[in-house]
């Protein structure tokens, strides 16, 4: 049984908390005690049934206000699949939330409130989903009942937001009708919604396919050297971390990064016992064949599909600060274990969410989303996200405060 990742995102109220507690609720995938809670919680929709909201608004604000402030993750499966949920807050100022939310999904669900149709929300999302190279766009469009379940509110959403996908680059987009509240096309097929002939909600999540990276290689981020020097493992070196990409297997070469090094996979083991192949996702201790120098932070890579490594570089970045970008400070990036010095000494220019053109200012502030140039104090060691995703990513701290202040994507 497989495991699919996905966030939903969309405007304040478009129902994204509540498709989730509906999708929940009509998969029986809530205990007892958490619909006891609920239906004890005293909010209640205008026709009197349970707020499924609540199922993921766990903070008290969140209750209190009726809104998602921060990511909450949900997990339920069926025979076909298991699945992790995270769903995202609508309000711009929490952006950098569903920033969080995006960078581990294989898909996302962009809610559209039938009644407003694309927004500002909407096209910031899915800039976001551009950006983070999310593979999958599933449109829902919901709050259908408001509009009497009407084709016309339907198509003329999906040819605007169509538009917007072919600015964007969003290739892989789908759409269905929804309503969230009422159930419709949410597990099952609506009656209310006779002209759509496609998947509800669940069926599409249980056969979806989501496309893995062009590459045909593999990353090994070294989370910790294991060295016991003890009278029993004198001689025990082993790498410890988790397996990006498809998996590798023991006897291949590799080149250890940013050092250069070469080596080959002598043995690989998982609990102390052997292993021949280590698939994606597995977090396994390696042992090399020679005695390289390798540290926490280092990347192994396949010798066929080895990763960049630079110093000076562009990337995009969201930035999540309150405080403007300061091109004279020096900042820690964050990428797997390793962290480095790093400079920002130019905001190449800032992205206009609702035209998706380049301005040219040379200040980067709360929620904005730019590409800038990055001067480091080491190697860092990189792919673009078109290419492997899961090295693609890193997170910048100010030091002063150890507060993440942004998230990068290497392009």
């Amino acid at each position: 049984m497989n495991i699919i990742k996905f966030i939903t995102a969309g405007s304040v109220d478009d129902g994204k908390s509540t498709l989730i507690g509906r999708l929940l609720y009509d998969t029986n995938s809530i205990l007892d005690d958490q619909l006891e809670a609920i239906k004890k919680a005293n909010r209640k929709n205008d026709d009197g049934t349970v707020d499924l909201a609540i199922l993921t608004d766990g903070l008290k604000a969140e209750r209190e206000q009726g809104i998602t402030i921060d990511v909450a993750y949900k997990y339920f499966q069926t025979e076909k699949r298991k699945f992790i949920i995270a769903d995202a807050p609508g309000h711009i100022q929490y952006t950098r939330n569903m920033v969080t939310g995006a960078s581990n999904s294989d898909l996302i669900i962009i809610l559209i409130d039938a009644r407003k149709g694309v927004i500002e929300q909407t096209k910031r999302h899915s800039f976001l989903a551009k950006l983070l190279n999310l593979k999958k766009v599933l449109v829902c469009i919901n709050k259908m009942d408001m509009m009497d379940y009407e084709l016309a509110v339907y198509e003329n959403i999906k040819t605007d937001y169509l538009n917007l996908a072919t600015k964007l680059g969003l290739d892989e987009v789908d759409f269905i009708p929804v309503s969230a509240l009422k159930g419709d096309n949410i597990v099952h097929p609506s009656k209310n919604t006779s002209w759509y002939t496609g998947p509800s909600l669940l069926e599409y999540l249980e056969n979806v396919e989501i496309k893995t990276n062009q590459n045909k290689g593999w990353r090994f981020p070294v989370q910790w050297v294991i060295r016991p020097q003890s009278t029993d493992l004198h001689d025990y070196r082993g790498y410890a971390g988790q397996v990006l990409g498809e998996g590798l297997r023991v006897g291949e070469e590799v080149v250890i990064l940013p050092s250069g090094q070469r080596s080959r996979v002598e043995s690989i083991e998982f609990d102390q016992n052997p292993l021949e192949y280590a698939e994606n996702g597995a977090s396994v201790v390696i042992h090399l064949a020679d005695d390289v120098d390798v540290s926490r932070g280092d990347i192994i890579v396949s010798l066929d599909s080895p990763a960049d490594t630079e110093k000076n570089l562009e990337a995009n970045i969201a930035w999540f600060d309150n405080k403007q970008l300061d091109v004279q400070q020096i900042y820690l990036l964050q990428k797997h274990s390793k962290v480095s010095k790093i400079k920002i000494p130019e905001i190449l220019f800032k992205y206009d969410v609702h035209t998706q053109e380049q301005l040219f200012d040379q200040t980067l502030g709360l929620n904005d989303i730019g590409k800038v140039q990055i001067k480091s104090a080491e190697e860092i060691v990189y792919d673009s996200a078109e290419v492997f995703s899961e090295n693609s990513r890193a997170i910048i701290i100010d030091p002063r405060t150890n507060i993440t202040v942004g998230a990068v994507i290497f392009p």
